[in-house]
């Protein structure tokens, strides 16, 4: 799978053994405990792992017109797609605008709400971060469309043989601990606790990371896909305090527990990272985690004991020291019936 510079880049990892990725903690593959409850989920689960609506979003195009006076904005675009606006640059996390996150189009996990723009909407960026290739973060369609741009995309070792198939021409990779700068942006790539794959044979070819992202006043911490590990300590300790620490909620089940956080493994990731302000992302766009689509943020809320947890709604850009939260938008879908259609 790689060549050149990338390879020997890739055999100079510490975490790079046995032709695969490893994590510091080793992690039994496949599931943990008695699987007959996961089948029964599966299998009988799934109307309340949808809503019974297609949930509404907000449309950004005018705020984004407007100035930001703190220096850091963030819009959810659902799932993990976050556009950060900080110190006068944007970048775009883990982008995905696909209908489903799948290798095919006809079937697969499909969307809760439609984007709240299009691609060719976004404003002008400056970066892409991608955490890790899994499907629901690395999108083929999103990626080809916005390899036209030419924007630079910063990603984990390996990644970018797969990124260079897809267009993109200007790639950085990255071990962990290491960094790079990109107008004005400063990137380093920091322990989690995952896997990496898109196919039942390349388990664990590339890597996978948490991200610290800096500017000249800010500083944010963006999870990509991860479990619980002592090495947010670490992080907290080089690149702490955050203005806005974004953690994985969703797609969790006590089965795969070791590589996903989950609400309850959220609030004590953002403990060790330093606490300060929450903003959940990894939930209430896709049907991945065999749990209800709305328990994430409920159970989120239910744990909570005096953390700042902001919950902002599909689509409104907000900027973490001017609002209040939590906001439990899903609340008040549901209850005010917002959204006609029937999810499908």
């Amino acid at each position: 799978m790689f060549s050149g510079h990338r390879l020997e880049r890739v055999l100079a990892s510490s975490r790079y053994r046995d032709g695969k990725f490893h994590n510091t903690t080793p992690v039994r593959p496949g599931l943990k405990g008695n699987p007959l409850p996961i089948l029964a989920d599966f299998a009988f689960g799934g109307r309340k792992r949808r809503p019974p609506v297609v949930l509404p979003v907000e449309s950004p195009l005018e705020l984004w017109q407007r100035p930001i006076d703190s220096g850091l904005r963030l819009t959810w675009l659902g799932h993990s797609t976050v556009l950060i606006e900080i110190d006068g640059h944007r970048l775009l996390t883990d982008p995905v605008f696909a209908e489903r996150v799948s290798p095919v189009s006809f079937a697969g996990a499909k969307r809760f709400h439609p984007t709240p723009v299009k691609l060719g909407q976004l404003p002008k960026l400056d970066a892409i971060l991608l955490s890790h290739d899994h499907y629901d973060h690395l999108c083929r369609e999103s990626i080809m469309e916005l390899a036209k741009l030419d924007v630079p995309v910063v990603t984990a070792l390996g990644v970018g043989a797969r990124l260079e198939k897809m267009g993109v021409r200007t790639i950085h990779e990255l071990d962990w601990w290491e960094d790079v700068r990109i107008r004005g942006l400063h990137f380093t790539a920091t322990p989690a606790q995952h896997f990496s794959g898109r196919s039942l044979g390349d388990r664990n070819d590339t890597f996978w990371a948490s991200w610290v992202i800096a500017s000249d006043n800010h500083r944010v911490f963006f999870s990509g896909d991860t479990g619980l590990t002592d090495e947010f300590v670490e992080t907290a300790k080089r690149f702490g305090p955050f203005d806005i620490t974004m953690l994985e909620i969703g797609a969790w089940n006590a089965a795969w527990g070791d590589i996903h956080l989950g609400p309850e493994g959220a609030l004590k990731a953002f403990e060790l990272l330093g606490g300060g302000t929450l903003f959940p992302v990894h939930w209430g766009t896709f049907d991945l985690g065999l749990h209800p689509w709305d328990s994430p943020g409920e159970e989120l809320l239910s744990l909570a004991r005096g953390q700042r947890i902001l919950t902002p709604p599909l689509g409104r850009p907000f900027e973490p020291t001017q609002v209040e939260g939590p906001t439990p938008w899903w609340r008040r879908v549901l209850e005010a019936g917002l959204a006609a259609e029937p999810a499908r």
